[in-house]
Parts: C-alpha cells; structure tokens; sequence
C-alpha cells in the first residue's frame, strides 16, 4: 500500500507549441504593416472620391387632389388611383422611354396618400441633370389620371342629370294630374334638389405642385460614405497584412520542402 501511495502521479501537460500569442500577432502586423497602410489609404481614398464625384441628389414632387363627388367622398379611391399608376401608368412611360432611347429609365416614381385626404404625392429621387425628364414623366403621369377622372366625373354628372330628367318628368306628372298623398310632390322636389346640389358638388382633378425641385439636396451622405470607407479600409487592411504573412510562410515552406 505504501509503495502505491509513493508512486508519482501522471499528469497531462497540455502543449502549448502550436498557439499564437498576442505578442505574435502584433509582430506579424508590424512586419506587414506597409501591405496594411497600401489597403486602406486605397479603400480610404476611393470612397473619398466616390463621395466627392457622385452628384447630388434631390426630391422631386408632384402634389394633386382628387376628384371629388362631394366633400367627403371621392369619385376614385386612392387605393385604386396609387395601383392603377404602378401597374399600368407608370409601366408605359417606361416602355416609352427604353423604345425612344434603348435603355431604362433612369430614376424611378413612387406614390403616396396622405391619410384621410384627397392628395397623391408623386416623389422622384434623382439628379438635377435629370430634372427635365422628371417634369416630362411626371407631367405625362398626371395627364393620364387626369383624362382618367374627367372621364369619371363626366360620367357620373351624366347619372345624376338623367335622374334629374326622370324627376321633372315625375313632378310635372304630379303636378298636372294633382296626384299623390301630400307628401310625394314635396319629396320628389327635395330628391331633386339633392341631385342638383351633388351636381355642383363634382369637382374635376387638380394639380397642385409639379415635379418641385427639393430646396436640399437627399444625397449623396458624403460623410456617411468616407465613414465606412474608413472602416472597410481598416478590416481589409488587417485581412490583407495577415494574409500577406501567410503566403509568405507558405511559399518559404515550400521552398525548405522543396530543397530536400
């Protein structure tokens, strides 16, 4: 038993040989460090330059109330207006476009409502180069859901004047026959008197606001870019020195193999 006891006990001695410290790391990058400064002075000054060229860009706007049938009902929902635009409007300026100039259309469109209104904002983000074809797209826009509500309005002015018609016919019945219980003349006179206040109610489309250039510019964020640029440049910059150290210990590596 005591000769047992005696015995030393076998304990595993981890090997440490094959770690990297973090003494070994900052002696690769400093032996690198030129590879690191080439990095990111390049990816540093290209975003500079990038945000230096890159023209600035503004928000054009177009503004226009729909047509009403009355104070509180439209003679379109917005809904509809805004879906019809983006399937079917907005499409063919831009078929339009890439058949006159074989390519597609530089800037795009985008519709909104303001809630509990008859307004619908058209809003392009572009260049001031491409102004002028944002007041042709815009304008081309608008002409087509003009036309559509005329068309609308026209149509619904015609309902309430055939009504109208059909009502004069009744009254005058009435009153050249004195038919009806007392009550019927006087509400044939009052349904007509509410159709004619709908028919001056109608109103047509208007244009408030079109393709109004933005007073600031959107972008580009200059110092947003610069900014990650720097970043970019110190996370390459790093990859790159390490990188740099492995393809040379590899290639002398190669070199002792290949000596023996």
């Amino acid at each position: 038993m005591e000769e047992r006891r005696n015995q030393p006990i076998n304990t595993y001695q981890p090997d440490y040989s094959d770690e990297i410290s973090l003494v070994d790391l900052a002696a690769t990058f400093i032996r690198r460090r030129r590879v690191f400064y080439a990095v990111f002075l390049l990816c540093t000054l290209g975003g500079l330059a990038y945000a230096l060229l890159t023209p600035e860009k503004f928000d054009y706007v177009s503004l226009v109330q729909l047509a009403e049938k009355d104070s509180k009902t439209l003679i379109q929902t917005p809904e509809t207006v805004i879906a019809t635009l983006e399937a079917r409007w907005l499409p063919e300026q831009q078929v339009l476009y890439y058949a006159e100039n074989e390519s597609k259309l530089p800037f795009g469109v985008s519709f909104q409502n303001t809630k509990d209104t008859a307004l619908i904002r058209f809003t392009t983000g572009t260049t001031a180069r491409q102004k002028q074809l944002v007041e042709k797209v815009h304008a081309a826009l608008i002409d087509k859901l003009s036309q559509h509500q005329e068309k609308l309005v026209k149509s619904e002015q015609a309902s309430i004047n055939r009504q109208i018609e059909s009502l004069n016919a009744v009254i005058a019945s009435m009153m050249a026959q004195a038919s009806g219980d007392g009550t019927a003349l006087p509400t044939a006179i009052q349904e007509k008197s509410e159709l004619e206040s709908a028919l001056q109610s109608l109103g047509n489309l208007e244009v408030i606001v079109s393709a109004r250039q933005s007073i600031q510019e959107t972008g580009p964020k200059r110092s947003l870019i610069v900014a990650l640029a720097v970043v970019l440049g110190l996370m390459l910059g790093i990859f790159a020195a390490f990188m740099a150290e492995f393809g040379a210990s590899l290639k002398k590596q190669l070199a002792v193999t290949d000596g023996r």
